[in-house]
């Protein structure tokens, strides 16, 4: 019975919602999330807020689509840059990989 009693606990505690507000671009919008997510979201909307009023402040936008259509395309071309980074990187690892093990064999077979 006290496993059964703490696995509801555990499963109500999964359950739990938190409601926040974030307000982007002269809106607010109203979320229910997990609690573990409130940090990321809140980093994320301000660094839209900065991005956005960057774009605002240094270029001739003044329609927020527009400028959150900027803020999209640099977000999304720094996750897309990074995976290619992460790629290359990868590659040249396993090229250094790939010559150490050539090496390996090479002394071995001497």
């Amino acid at each position: 019975m006290f496993a059964s009693q703490s696995l509801q606990i555990s499963e109500h505690n999964m359950e739990e919602k938190l409601k926040i507000k974030l307000s982007i671009a002269d809106r607010v919008y109203p979320l229910t999330i997990d609690p573990k997510q409130e940090e990321g979201l809140r980093k994320a909307a301000k660094n839209i807020e900065v991005l956005a009023k960057k774009f605002e402040q240094n270029y001739a936008v003044r329609d927020k689509q527009d400028v959150l259509a900027m803020c999209a395309l640099q977000f999304a071309s720094k996750i897309e840059q990074g995976g290619i980074d992460r790629s290359e990187s990868s590659k040249a690892a396993f090229e250094r990989l790939k010559a150490l093990n050539d090496l390996v064999h090479a002394k071995l077979g001497e």
